[in-house]
């Protein structure tokens, strides 16, 4: 009996490309709102970890965990939070979170990165 394996490479694009549609299924449409709540920031100040939300009617969901594995990115736990962890200093965190994210969903569209609408909690 044999078993087909999956590289690790070709695993880690199933799971972005899971998430991504995942996140473009059930949570973001073109014009939505990102909120980026910081969770942490290191004593050296380059380093932030922060969580991402939406709000749909009266609900908030935390969809931290897609949008990382929609990046690329590792998701770490702070305080009981899910975070993605964000290195350096000089500019807004959270605005390049959620470029970032809107950058891998709407890719081959103009302006990709501006299709979502980001703010802090």
């Amino acid at each position: 009996m044999t078993t087909a394996t999956i590289s690790k490479k070709a695993q880690a694009q199933l799971d972005r490309d899971y998430a991504k549609q995942h996140l473009l299924t059930h949570y973001l449409k073109e014009g939505a709102k990102v909120y980026t709540i910081l969770r942490h920031v290191s004593a050296s100040g380059m380093s932030r970890d922060i969580s991402l939300v939406i709000a749909q009617g009266d609900e908030i969901i935390d969809i931290t965990y897609y949008a990382a594995h929609a990046m690329g990115d590792k998701v770490s736990e702070s305080k009981g939070h899910r975070v993605i962890k964000v290195n350096g200093a000089g500019m807004d965190m959270g605005f390049h979170l959620v470029y970032n994210l809107s950058s891998v969903l709407f890719a081959g569209q103009d302006r990709a990165g501006y299709a979502l609408k980001q703010g802090w909690i």
